[in-house]
């Protein structure tokens, strides 16, 4: 699996064989000696992305305490992904891609940059200081909505009444364990309703984007592109030299551990996305709070209670669902290419 999502992070041109009709041959024999189908690897990377996610979260519950500007840390901590990509990019000669990429692709590319790595954070951290971190996150959940109203009028994406129904489950159990009591329809929830409908756009740009380019140059683009300007909003307000000085040995170790995590979660993020329906993967991203709630409770409460024991059936259920008939609705399309490729 480590292999393969390498492997795909470096292709530029990998072919969907369960959702396109242009579909190769060796394409079809490349998935069979992956030993899984591009639906099987894309489950895998983004179930990996949310393992991540929910475990980046509850370091960097502890992280952000280190440092008063949780704008700042997150600049910090982006600009050490953006510069562990950079490093990549060079490693892996990835600068010829780069270079020869047209100017349609560069406006996507800073498109990508702007909306998904720069404001939307900013406005989730000033949101997120005027609301409730319960409501915050409750909002950041409903990502997969948004990406569901924009994807299926926009790329054509499709899903079935089970698919529904798994997504369903997956929205109550998020409901159900992260505590939400209402809204306030205060300015800070604006902000993040705000910062996750930018998010969501980012996810259909960068859909479209990595039918053509590498995982790695978007990645690249968006983190390094993301981080001037966020290393901009920062320096505008007053700027992060003084709270960088005033890191301990501890919170550079708690930031470059959180930094490495998310640098994990943009590739196995990208690649899933670039395997898969955004719609598809955007869902399976939700679990995350799951794996953020059972760390809390192994290492700081110490308690599963009722309402987290039928969260976790509410997300596995919803899970398995969701998966298991998204994959036989890929099957079915994915005979009928191959009769088409085989004739």
């Amino acid at each position: 699996m480590v292999a393969f999502s390498f492997y795909v992070c470096t292709q530029p041109h990998w072919k969907l064989p369960f959702r396109h009709k242009s579909t190769t041959k060796i394409d079809m024999q490349l998935s069979k000696k992956l030993g899984m189908g591009a639906l099987g690897a894309a489950t895998v990377l983004a179930l990996m992305t949310a393992f991540i996610s929910g475990t980046n979260t509850f370091l960097a519950k502890i992280a952000v305490k280190a440092m008063s500007d949780p704008i700042a840390f997150t600049t910090l901590k982006n600009a050490i992904v953006a510069a562990l990509l950079i490093g990549l990019v060079l490693a892996l000669k990835k600068h010829k891609e780069i270079a020869s990429l047209s100017r349609r692709t560069w406006i996507k590319l800073f498109a990508i940059g702007i909306i998904g790595g720069c404001v939307p954070f900013a406005m989730f951290f000033i949101g997120l200081s005027k609301t409730s971190a319960v409501n915050a996150a409750f909002i950041h959940k409903t990502l997969f909505i948004w990406v569901a109203l924009l994807a299926i009028p926009l790329l054509k994406e499709k899903m079935n009444s089970w698919q529904l129904g798994g997504i369903l489950a997956i929205f109550g159990a998020n409901l159900v364990i992260g505590g939400f009591k209402g809204f306030n329809y205060e300015m800070g929830e604006l902000l993040i309703v705000g910062a996750t409908v930018l998010w969501a756009v980012e996810n259909i740009i960068a859909k479209v984007t990595l039918k053509d380019v590498s995982v790695l140059t978007v990645a690249s683009a968006r983190m390094v592109i993301g981080s001037v300007g966020l290393a901009a909003i920062v320096a505008f307000s007053g700027g992060f030299g003084g709270v960088v000085s005033g890191i301990s040995a501890a919170a550079w170790g708690w930031t470059l551990l959180t930094s490495v995590l998310l640098l994990g979660y943009v590739l196995t993020w990208y690649s899933a996305l670039k395997l898969a329906p955004v719609t598809f993967v955007a869902t399976l991203l939700v679990p995350a709070t799951l794996i953020t709630n059972i760390l809390s409770a192994i290492f700081i409460t110490h308690s599963f209670n009722a309402q987290m024991v039928g969260s976790t059936i509410l997300f596995v259920v919803g899970t398995v669902i969701f998966i298991g008939f998204a994959k036989k609705s890929a099957d079915s399309i994915d005979t009928t290419s191959q009769v088409g490729i085989e004739a």
